[in-house]
């Protein structure tokens, strides 16, 4: 083998080396690539389920919050109204004694226009100033209970006024401040067909095209869109792009309601 061979077979093998390691270095910057590539996919949706999780997180809060709020305005609605029942009752006690200090009054009336028409024989009749007497009583005693009937219908009138107030309030709030709270499970899950069968129905509020996350451990693992709404139950179709890759929904998975798109 000549010096000439020799130098032209190591030429030849530094270029196929060289060939290697550029293909190397192709190949080493590709596999970074998709592992950065990975990494950010990754961590976009690490953030996107902890977006989601504190959405939840928020959302129930405002819900509690606004059931405490309902609650309390619950109990002073039904104090107003326990007021109310109460002062009717007490109008109506005054009203007989009302009723019974007229009579009183008009009987001691009677009394002393008979007795200035024909003095009584009767030793142990009352007297003219007896009677007098007993009948300026009995009009201070009417007087009292007017004034105090007058001040009992302005309390019933500001009492059903307020229960009639705290009542559109509630009716208000109702409906607007349940819808957030509806939480259920799946039941059933089909595979093939990528639909789940949820414990909850229109009793519960569940629409139609309503979102739902799905929860698993606490983590938020995907989403439903309900398609079709029963009473009792639902079917929602499970939103394949929401799930990560290997994760399947199962029953026994938590589901919390996350909006309408309707």
């Amino acid at each position: 083998m000549t010096p000439k061979t020799v130098i032209a077979i190591s030429v030849v093998m530094l270029a196929v080396a060289g060939i290697f390691g550029f293909l190397n270095t192709q190949k080493a910057k590709a596999l970074r690539s998709n592992l950065v590539a990975v990494t950010s996919a990754r961590n976009d949706a690490d953030r996107r389920r902890a977006t989601e999780q504190k959405q939840i997180k928020e959302r129930e809060t405002a819900t509690a919050s606004a059931a405490t709020k309902i609650t309390e305005n619950e109990g002073r609605v039904a104090k107003a109204d326990a007021d109310l029942v109460q002062l009717q009752s007490e109008k109506a006690d005054l009203q007989s004694k009302l009723q019974a200090a007229q009579t009183e009054v008009s009987n001691l009336q009677t009394q002393m226009q008979e007795a200035s028409a024909k003095p009584s024989d009767n030793p142990g009749a009352p007297s003219m100033p007896e009677l007098q007497a007993q009948l300026d009583e009995a009009r201070k005693q009417l007087e009292s209970a007017e004034r105090e009937n007058g001040f009992l219908s302005e309390k019933i009138r500001g009492a059903q006024d307020r229960s009639t107030q705290l009542e559109e309030e509630h009716k208000r709030r109702g409906p607007t401040s349940t819808r957030g709270g509806i939480r259920g499970t799946v039941l059933a899950v089909n595979q093939a067909y990528n639909f789940v069968v949820l414990n909850l129905g229109g009793r519960n509020g569940v629409e139609p095209n309503a979102e739902m996350l799905i929860f698993r451990d606490g983590t938020v693992i995907g989403k439903i869109r309900v398609s079709t709404v029963e009473p009792s139950t639902a079917i929602g179709d499970i939103i394949s792009n929401s799930l990560a890759r290997g994760v399947q929904v199962q029953p026994g998975d938590v589901v919390v309601y996350a909006g309408s798109n309707s």
